[in-house]
């Protein structure tokens, strides 16, 4: 069993809003992380409640249910309530759920949402200048509906009082990350080898695209580039180069990074660079100036200045802690987070509400 190795007290009551059809992976690698959290530490840290949307059990897209333990009024006690969404999640948006939501946000309740869940939160207008996750099948779709809302790539994002995940599996580092950051990354660490996780993913990890022929024309030359990118990280290439090489025009491979992970190819490209250096922080003893010229940057302060704009922290500092910034509490002091607006850029971290 492993001891909290940061005292913290307090007992954290999420909510699970089923909609017809949710993912049941998505729903089940939430719910198993709080349960394994409970275990190892010997105490009740998490508790829930799991609540059907249209008043009654809902099936999960695989035709098993969950029976309900409140209503949705019980919800209203949560710190965070996540709606779980899965397949013709569209359909299972009513106009009570919608006005559900609205009423959650207007009390300043926190809100997440798991895999499709995110159409929810969208639909009721309550991710209007958020960044979000979800599945990437659904990316391009939403950018084009919802115009307000900055549907990023990663695998799960905390914005604020917005908690998003893509689906899948993403949950479970999704709530991993939260252990870790109101009990400590040795819980963290303890219920990832639990659940035999070799890698737990972070908040500026992206989803792995599809191959190009399940996706839209053009998609073959932006893996090429992108793989240029991945390529020449020491020894950055221009973006004239790369367009070159990949048989396409610049503004081509403009459009299609902006089309297909809504980032400028510079943005993706620095982000590429800046998440090599973290892997060398993270895994090498390496000086900070050999991982400098290691990721193509000419001084240490611009290196610095990016890698702190991306991750919120500088290097030194993630050396210092063991690679465990970026890590606070949701929902319980949005005043700081809500002096400063959410950035578009892919180089710009979410805010978190600490």
């Amino acid at each position: 069993m492993v001891a909290s190795s940061i005292p913290d007290p307090k007992v954290r009551h999420f909510g699970f809003l089923l909609l017809e059809n949710y993912s049941m992976i998505a729903f089940t690698n939430a719910v198993e992380v709080l349960r394994m959290a409970n275990l190892l530490s010997r105490q009740q840290l998490y508790t829930w409640t799991v609540v059907s949307a249209n008043g009654s059990q809902s099936a999960a897209s695989n035709g098993l249910t969950v029976a309900d333990s409140g209503d949705l009024q019980s919800l209203d006690a949560c710190d965070l309530v996540f709606v779980c969404g899965g397949v013709e999640v569209q359909k299972a948006i009513s106009d009570s759920v919608v006005q559900d939501l609205r009423r959650r946000v207007a009390r300043g309740q926190a809100l997440g949402a798991l895999c499709t869940g995110t159409h929810a939160l969208a639909a009721a207008g309550v991710l209007d200048g958020y960044r979000c996750a979800v599945h990437w099948e659904n990316l391009v779709a939403l950018r084009e509906s919802h115009p307000k809302v900055h549907f990023a790539l990663e695998v799960f994002v905390i914005d604020r009082e917005r908690v998003t995940a893509s689906g899948g599996i993403a949950p479970l580092h999704l709530m991993i990350h939260m252990v870790r950051a109101h009990h400590g990354n040795k819980l963290a660490m303890a219920i990832s080898e639990q659940f035999i996780v070799d890698r737990v993913r972070d908040q500026s990890d992206q989803q792995k695209l599809p191959q190009p022929e399940f996706v839209g024309p053009g998609y073959e030359h932006l893996v090429e580039a992108a793989e240029l990118m991945s390529a020449n990280i020491e020894e950055p290439l221009t973006l004239s180069e790369i367009a070159d090489a990949a048989g396409i025009s610049l503004r081509q491979l403009e459009r299609l990074f902006h089309r297909y992970y809504n980032v400028t190819p510079a943005q993706h490209y620095l982000t590429l660079r800046l998440r090599r250096a973290r892997e060398l922080l993270s895994h090498t003893s390496a000086p900070i100036m050999q991982i400098t010229v290691a990721c193509g940057f000419q001084t240490a302060s611009h290196f610095c200045k990016a890698y702190r704009a991306l991750f919120g922290h500088s290097p030194s500092e993630h050396r210092r802690q063991g690679g465990s910034q970026g890590l606070v509490h949701v929902g319980v002091s949005a005043d700081t987070a809500a002096r400063r607006p959410p950035s578009r850029a892919a180089v710009s971290m979410p805010m978190y509400v600490s």
